[in-house]
């Protein structure tokens, strides 16, 4: 069935005349079509309230990977928009803080599709209005929250989170939460409830009561089996790739990606260079991180690692984020001039990933995701008006239509609409 393209493509090269040249135009056409007939879905991107505004917002083409016209430009029709907030003590103080930063975030979402856009993209809560919306020729958006961090030990946020639109949840995130162990444990091996904690356990049985998908691509490998043998219903992982092609806690290892398909859930690769292949990651980033600290001096502002971003004032961390993809961009287009630069890491390690992982577990148990704005993305998806590139490299590997639609969000929304019917069974 995969192989059924290439297969044409082939008969088409041999039957035409020999001074016409059709294969990298087959090629490129046939996905072009494949391309406008799906629904495509990217289950992670992340946001900065600062870009929800009457002034800045996505109806421009910012800098920001993921706004409306790259996602015209790209043909990428479905968003998953995140409530992210960062780990930080478990204390009340904590939660509190958390709990502003996250409902900030769902404002924005909500402003952007209740006020700023309203004829250009819509919320969609449920896999019928995604095909509703668009039938109307909008966008769409879809409301996943990375970290639980901010419900605190209140259960009811729960429902109040899906309310507001909320369809998949992590309960933790680069940290443990006082719902459960997060991979970061690894690191240390040191774990704050050896999986799940009690408040956690009975996350789950919340999530599968109000139909909610259970996000488990930042949570510990215990975490998530205790998830998978608690939850009613299938489970996500939001953006995580195959471990065995790449050796990062982030990514899932063959037990647990087998686990995923015995649960008839999905995991939806994730274009995050470091989590698709390390030594041309390491390599590509010990180059241009000799190229950012110059870049963002000429900017007038001091550059910091990922590991140093932490110790930032609040003002020192906005204005980083403001121009942080200025610096990228600057500096992708200095190196694309320059002499034996290191290899970045491409749609193809990233298709790689998926082959892994079809192979595998099968073609309903995986999907795609990007994680633009929040460190994803790699050459050839490097935004969202690349996302085409990602359907061709599918067609060039001989995946049929069908199975494209299933990476791109059939199996997503298959999976959601499991875990709603589990819901419903359960009321």
């Amino acid at each position: 069935m995969r192989y059924f393209i290439c297969f044409i493509c082939c008969l088409s090269i041999f039957s035409c005349k020999e001074n016409v040249k059709p294969s990298v135009k087959t090629l490129d056409e046939t996905a072009k079509q494949i391309h406008e007939n799906i629904i495509t879905i990217d289950t992670h991107n992340d946001i900065n309230v600062k870009n929800f505004t009457d002034s800045v917002n996505y109806t421009q083409r910012l800098e920001t990977q993921i706004n409306l016209p790259k996602m015209e430009e790209g043909g990428l029709d479905v968003s998953w928009l995140i409530v992210y907030t960062g780990q930080d003590s478990l204390t009340e103080n904590g939660y509190k803080k958390a709990r502003e930063n996250a409902m900030a975030k769902f404002d924005a979402i909500h402003r952007l599709c209740n006020e700023i856009a309203p004829d250009k993209i819509e919320l969609a809560l449920n896999s019928d209005d995604v095909i509703k919306i668009h039938k109307k020729g909008k966008k769409i958006a879809m409301i996943g929250v990375e970290n639980a961090y901010p419900m605190g030990s209140n259960l009811k946020d729960f429902e109040k989170y899906y309310n507001l639109g909320a369809r998949y949840i992590s309960l933790s995130h680069n940290g443990h939460s006082q719902f459960c162990d997060s991979n970061t444990g690894e690191k240390d091996s040191i774990w704050l409830h050896s999986g799940l904690s009690e408040l956690g356990k009975k996350a789950v049985h919340e999530m599968n009561r109000l139909g909610i998908m259970i996000d488990v691509s930042h949570p510990s490998k215990e975490s998530m089996k205790q998830m998978i043998a608690l939850s009613k219903a299938p489970i996500i992982a939001s953006h995580s790739s195959a471990r065995a092609l790449c050796n990062h806690s982030r990514n899932l290892d063959d037990e647990q990606l087998l686990l995923m398909k015995e649960n008839g859930g999905v995991v939806q690769t994730v274009a995050f260079s470091s989590y698709l292949h390390t030594e041309k990651h390491e390599n590509r980033a010990n180059f241009m991180n000799q190229l950012y600290p110059k870049i963002a001096d000429s900017l007038g502002f001091k550059w910091v690692s990922r590991s140093d971003f932490a110790s930032l004032t609040a003002h020192e961390r906005a204005h980083f984020m403001e121009n942080y993809p200025k610096v990228l961009k600057i500096a992708k287009n200095k190196a694309s001039i320059m002499d034996n630069v290191p290899p970045a890491v491409n749609v193809s390690d990233f298709i790689d990933h998926v082959d892994y992982m079809v192979e595998l577990i099968g073609i309903d148990h995986v999907g795609i995701s990007s994680d633009f704005d929040g460190g994803g993305g790699i050459e050839g998806w490097a935004d969202a008006s690349e996302t085409f590139n990602v359907t061709l490299e599918l067609v060039k590997r001989g995946y049929s239509e069908s199975d494209i639609k299933k990476l791109w969000g059939e199996n997503l929304l298959r999976v959601l609409d499991e875990v709603q019917n589990v819901a419903n069974e359960m009321k």
